[in-house]
């Protein structure tokens, strides 16, 4: 059995804010959860090619675009799924951090970061 908590982990700055890796690779489980705080005002240009995403959202607000510029807005109990290595936008409100449950398989090692820039899709 694994019993983990937030407290006792040092978060991973991924870019545009923090990601507790709470069950990674080393875990032996295939996936991996973390919860993840985006903060306020910020774009991430976002795609992962080796691991398929769930996120569900557990505090404030935002939107998630695809690549062809579709939109759906994220609120609290809101789940989204990236179930072909969708390339997107995530986007947090202007005044409140999105708060996620991401959930990805296979599992990720854990110290994985995004390299955010104008010019593409971060990826991993």
């Amino acid at each position: 059995m694994i019993v983990r908590s937030i407290s006792d982990l040092a978060p991973v700055e991924w870019g545009n804010g923090t990601s507790h890796r709470l069950l990674t690779e080393a875990d032996g489980m295939g996936f991996t959860v973390c919860e993840t705080l985006v903060r306020k005002g910020t774009q991430s240009a976002l795609q992962y090619r080796r691991h398929l995403e769930a996120c569900y959202c557990t505090g404030g607000s935002g939107e998630v675009v695809t690549a062809s510029g579709e939109r759906f807005k994220i609120t609290e109990g809101t789940i989204y799924a990236l179930d072909e290595h969708d390339p997107h936008y995530l986007i947090a409100s202007d005044y409140e951090d999105l708060r996620l449950v991401s959930v990805f398989s296979p599992a990720l090692r854990g110290d994985e970061k995004h390299t955010l820039s104008p010019d593409g899709f971060s990826q991993y």
